[in-house]
């Protein structure tokens, strides 16, 4: 196995010299001229917000906070946690939110002109869609979807009935980023040969697999929707779904797609290349399904991809969530906040740094101008990135367990920018560090199957075709656009 190179160590300092610190700065709130739909540009959007015992309650106090917009109801399948935040967001400025259990409730109450949506990411997708053909405007979590056919959908959805429609990917928003990636278009970077994605967070054992009960105030069958109603076999019923395929994405989808919004942002790629080839593993031996540790390799022709997820422990540089641009006349360093650009040499040429608009008011401008063009994330980039993260996901699921030996031939064969070997060298160590032996617990291989880029399909390759979409549990079942 090759020795990790002098490059590695560099790109590992440019990533861990790009994490920094930033805030957003908010939009203005509704001004003269501003409409929607023959709205006052004065009069305050009720907003709903469905899924509120993580994320959603941030959506909550976003949309609270501002002066043209009321929070007029709460929907969550957990009636417990849903009451509770209305009583926390009730107030002398502010009216008591209405809660609901059933989100159908809220797409048919004609009063609610924004639905704001951060419930598990098996809902996403059809909740988005049922909010935008009851007319309403949507902000959706990351990633959009669950998979790639309602990605797809999402965005036919909104172009049909005319609505703004914002993934939650809130890089997009930030100003130093768009700064960056106008830098890179203007081709001062030079020639682009490699993209590569990383987030490293370390995360713990989820417990062993078993027969756990169903929460209190839970309406389960409310909260599985779409997705199968068995039994639940982990302990902690409302985070750890991230990390079964039936509701979540694993860390590549639930992390790790901002890096990839982000580097899409910066290279301004668009779809899902010509293939894709991924390989990782679980080494927690518990009760979940998604990988721990995670590669990705993606075929965009001149320009290679490559996502790289670790959930186990990573000794300094610590890299957190960033992104590292390759080109012939340079590196790009990003984090959420800070893009920095170096010379081939690795000395630093330019930083940018200047703080953004906020997301959230970002998504209430384009509603209250009806431009879909005035969003930072509108719903087609937010579905392409998504798909990205499925199709990788794709590839891990058909795989098989593999010798190192039988990883390395593989790699081999690959004919990208990215050097193949050298990162599989970085995971082996990184997993002997952990004390993980990859000769007697081996990682899995996916196979690398051909992209039809034009159809958002793949080519002669039936298996992960059949995964480009699911099976819906009616009554919940995607419809067309």
């Amino acid at each position: 196995m090759p020795s990790i190179s002098r490059r590695r160590f560099l790109e590992e300092a440019l990533l861990t010299a790009a994490v920094g610190a930033a805030g957003v700065e908010p939009l203005p709130t509704a001004t003269a001229g501003e409409e929607k739909a023959g709205r006052s540009p004065n009069e305050r959007l009720s907003v709903a917000v469905i899924g509120v015992r993580n994320r959603g309650q941030d959506h909550a106090r976003a949309f609270a906070a501002r002066s043209d917009c009321e929070v007029t109801c709460i929907c969550d399948a957990d009636q417990r946690i849903g009451a509770a935040l209305c009583e926390k967001l009730a107030g002398p400025a502010h009216r008591r939110p209405r809660f609901v259990q059933d989100l159908r409730k809220v797409f048919d109450d004609k009063s609610v002109d924004v639905v704001s949506i951060a419930t598990p990411n098996h809902w996403h997708a059809l909740a988005a869609i049922w909010a935008m053909q009851a007319g309403k405007d949507v902000y959706v979590e990351k990633p959009v979807s669950h998979n790639v056919v309602e990605g797809r959908r999402m965005v036919e959805t909104a172009r049909k009935h005319g609505r703004i429609c914002q993934g939650g990917t809130q890089y997009r928003s930030v100003a130093a980023n768009r700064q960056a990636a106008k830098y890179v278009e203007e081709g001062r970077l030079g020639k682009l040969r490699l993209a590569r994605t990383v987030t490293y967070r370390l995360r713990k054992s989820i417990g062993p697999p078993g027969q756990y009960p169903v929460p209190p105030g839970v309406d389960y069958n409310l909260w599985a929707g779409p997705a199968p109603m068995g039994p639940v076999t982990r302990k902690s019923f409302h985070y750890d779904w991230h990390w079964f395929w039936d509701y979540g994405s694993g860390e590549i989808g639930n992390n790790n797609i901002h890096c990839v919004d982000l580097m899409r942002l910066l290279t301004n790629i668009s779809g899902l290349g010509r293939g894709v080839l991924s390989y990782g593993g679980r080494q927690f031996h518990d009760a979940g399904q998604t990988a721990s540790t995670q590669i990705a390799i993606h075929d965009y022709g001149e320009l290679a991809v490559v996502q790289e997820v670790r959930n186990l422990r990573t000794p300094e540089p610590r890299l957190g969530a960033s992104v590292l641009l390759v080109g012939s006349e340079g590196y790009l360093a990003a984090s959420d906040t800070t893009c920095t650009v170096y010379d081939p040499a690795g000395k630093r040429v330019r930083k940018f740094d200047e703080r953004g608009q906020d997301h959230f008011a970002n998504f209430i401008q384009a509603v209250r101008s009806r431009k879909p063009q005035d969003l930072n994330a509108e719903i087609l980039e937010g579905h392409q990135s998504a798909a990205m993260i499925h199709v990788a996901n794709i590839s891990y699921r058909l795989g098989r367990p593999a010798a190192s030996a039988e990883i390395v031939r593989e790699l081999e064969l690959l004919r990208t920018n990215e050097n193949a070997l050298e990162t599989f060298a970085a995971i082996k160590e990184h997993l002997a560090a952990n004390g993980v032996d990859t000769a007697r617990e081996p990682l899995t291989l996916g196979p690398w199957p051909r992209i039809d880029a034009e159809k958002e399909g793949f080519l002669d390759a039936p298996a992960a075709a059949a995964m480009l979409a699911r099976e819906y549990r009616k009554p919940f079942v995607l419809p067309e656009a």
